[in-house]
């Protein structure tokens, strides 16, 4: 299977010759099967964009006139792609010269949507958990094999195209500019019925530089905060759950008020996320109590 390397890009031109010949020699090997490399810059501010264009012409490199948020860029990546697997990478994401070749082996089966690469020193499968009323993951522990997952990082994941499309890719309407895209496309998958993989032997280095720097610590709290209830109302279809994630909401603003303000952020969404809800309702084919009692 051919793959598709995509990298979303914004403001981080100081990225490009520290990790952009790392990801060059690795679709050289012929091992990782790569077809091409895109790059999508997301109306960056400084010389991203003519870096990229000038110093590595083998990419392709694609630019937003204005910037979209991660899930727009990586859409706009997907849907210009042609491989059949879809690699996505962060900018700030190093991977080792045969990273993708541990990985086939995985896509022969069909069920499979996705397979998480193994950053290097970080955590390795992630557990998902209801409690409280709320959605959540905690990371699990290395292993030597590969290992169910709750979801895979749009930062640092293999996925195959064909699923991709179907699911309408990430939602850029919903949980734009960032957070929990890739949790909400990996549960909206396992919910038809698909199975998402961590792979030990698809290795990468992600040093988290961070590349958003213009926006404060405690926006980026709320954009999480908000997208998670965004998440929850949207694919959460259990009855059982919604009253507890009721209740569970209903402590939480009690107990901390200042809470109200994530909640009215999210309503602000509510005709969107109702109407996403609707679809997601009429075509998962397994619950959201299977879901994580894989995971006790």
């Amino acid at each position: 299977m051919k793959v598709s390397i995509i990298i979303p890009w914004y403001n981080t031109e100081w990225l490009a010759q520290k990790n952009l010949p790392a990801v060059l020699a690795a679709a050289r090997n012929s091992k990782n099967n790569v077809l091409e490399i895109i790059i999508v810059d997301d109306g960056s501010s400084d010389a991203s964009a003519s870096v990229i264009k000038d110093k590595f012409p083998a990419i392709k490199l694609i630019r937003h006139k204005i910037n979209r948020g991660f899930s727009a860029s990586v859409n706009t990546g997907v849907r210009a792609s042609k491989g059949k697997l879809i690699c996505l990478l962060n900018s700030d994401v190093i991977p080792q010269v045969d990273f993708l070749k541990p990985v086939f082996i995985h896509f022969e089966n069909p069920k499979v949507f996705a397979v998480s690469l193994n950053e290097e020193g970080a955590f390795g499968w992630a557990k998902g958990v209801f409690e409280e009323g709320f959605i959540n993951h905690l990371p699990g522990p290395k292993s030597a094999s590969s290992h169910r997952t709750f979801w895979v990082s749009g930062g640092s994941g293999v996925f195959r195209r064909k699923t991709w499309m179907e699911l309408g890719g990430m939602d850029e309407k919903l949980l734009s500019p960032f957070y929990w895209e890739d949790l909400d496309l990996c549960y909206r998958a396992a919910k038809r019925g698909y199975d998402l993989i961590w792979e030990p032997g698809a290795k990468v280095v992600h040093d988290h530089e961070r590349s958003m720097q213009s926006v404060s610590s405690d926006l980026l709290q709320r954009i999480r905060e908000r997208n998670q209830l965004l998440f929850i109302w949207k694919n959460l279809t259990s009855t059982r759950f919604i009253r507890k994630h009721i209740s569970g909401l209903i402590r939480r603003v009690v107990s901390h008020p200042g809470y109200l303000r994530i909640v009215i952020m999210a309503l602000a969404k509510i005709g969107p996320v109702l109407k996403a809800r609707v679809k997601e309702t009429k075509e998962a084919k397994i619950s959201d109590e299977l879901i994580f009692s894989r995971f006790f």
